[in-house]
């Protein structure tokens, strides 16, 4: 199976560099090949990418999502067929619209059963967000909404309230896209192909670590109700048991992800019902709360949090974990069980991340805790 990667984003906004670091290390042992689009008729980045050993198909005469919807169908065809690459990274034209670009992927998809779209993510310049939205609306906020994956460029020239404007202004468009908010140059490639992809929830993690120790013998409480409320980034959490057919990473159909949620991070909380008898897996059995957050931590303050979850005033607690970035440079990772907690340095992740599992949560409680 050959996976596609539509890697989009506005005139400037980083694609071709955010490439080079991609090519560099996070597709090892795959073939690749590249299709660039250039609006216009001089191709640049296209021959300042074939160094990198990657072959590339150029096509310069006009805007992928328009005039060479067709031709592109055609020479994505061409391309599978001669090289029977493990990967095709599409960077379609800045001015492009990317819901587009989708729809002429899985036509194609469609039609050559070895092909299949495996996400579609947008580049941003994050100082630009609001000039974009307002000046360039139906091009740049088509590439936001239709994105699986929002990587944001330049952060580190933005003063955090700028960033979390930023952010704010993007999931106004976009309410489940992840959104890669730490600085390229602190990720290694890896990180950043996880964030393209959709990475694992940490909720997800910590459910299947309760169920794996045997979660299931906490059931007899009597809420048997799925709450679907919003969780951190604003989008409906998923139900774990049923694999869902819907959306995928990319926002859209035709991908199983079987056994976790779609959200990115931990985000949407669960507050599921226990069971009537029998075993129940942990999802059935408690409630998660999450949140994604730019804001850096202090070691100290995080150890003054990890141990009021002991107090109860936040209700059971029985699991928590996150990585944040920290106030002092290096990001802080931690793990909470009751009565126990660990702080560590560690890498950082594309944005910091925190989840808590337990019973009769009190979540509002608990966002003043984490001061978010």
């Amino acid at each position: 199976m050959t996976k596609i990667d539509i890697i989009s984003g506005f005139l400037g906004a980083g694609k071709t560099t955010l490439i080079q670091k991609l090519l560099a290390d996070a597709y090892p042992g795959e073939k690749l090949v590249l299709i660039e689009n250039e609006f216009g008729e001089i191709s640049i980045d296209g021959g300042f990418l074939k160094g990198s050993g990657v072959q590339i198909s150029e096509m310069s005469s006009g805007c992928i999502c328009c005039s060479l919807v067709g031709d592109f169908t055609q020479a994505l065809q061409d391309v599978y067929a001669q090289f029977q690459p493990d990967r095709i990274l599409i960077e379609p034209s800045g001015v492009g619209k990317l819901s587009d670009v989708v729809a002429a992927v899985e036509q194609t998809a469609a039609q050559v059963p070895g092909l299949a779209l495996n996400c579609a993510v947008t580049v941003a310049d994050a100082g630009k967000v609001r000039a974009y939205l307002q000046n360039f609306g139906e091009f740049y906020a088509d590439q936001v909404r239709t994105a699986g994956a929002i990587l944001l460029s330049r952060t580190q020239s933005l003063s955090q309230q700028a960033l979390d404007q930023a952010v704010a202004l993007l999931r106004a468009e976009n309410s489940s896209a992840a959104i890669l908010t730490t600085p390229w140059d602190q990720l290694d490639s890896a990180t950043i192909r996880k964030a393209m992809e959709g990475a694992a929830p940490l909720e997800r993690e910590l459910l299947d670590e309760l169920h794996d120790q045997g979660a299931s013998c906490c059931q007899g409480h009597a809420h048997h109700e799925h709450g679907h409320g919003h969780g951190c980034c604003g989008h409906h959490g998923h139900e774990h048991h049923e694999h869902d057919h819907g959306h995928g990473c990319c926002g859209h159909h035709g991908h199983e992800h079987h056994g976790h949620d779609h959200g990115h991070g931990c985000c949407g909380h669960h507050e599921h019902g226990h069971g009537h008898g029998g075993h129940h897996h942990a999802d059935e059995v408690f409630a998660s709360w999450g949140r994604e957050t730019t804001h850096p931590f202090t070691a100290q303050r995080l150890e003054e949090i990890l141990t009021a979850l002991d107090s109860g005033d936040y209700g059971t607690v029985l699991r928590a974990k996150g990585i944040l970035p920290g106030a002092e440079g290096a990001w802080l990772h931690f793990d909470y069980v009751p009565g126990e907690h660990n702080i560590r340095s560690g890498s950082p992740d594309f944005t910091g991340r925190l989840c808590v599992i337990g019973a009769q949560l009190k979540e509002d409680a608990l966002a003043q805790l984490f001061g978010l």
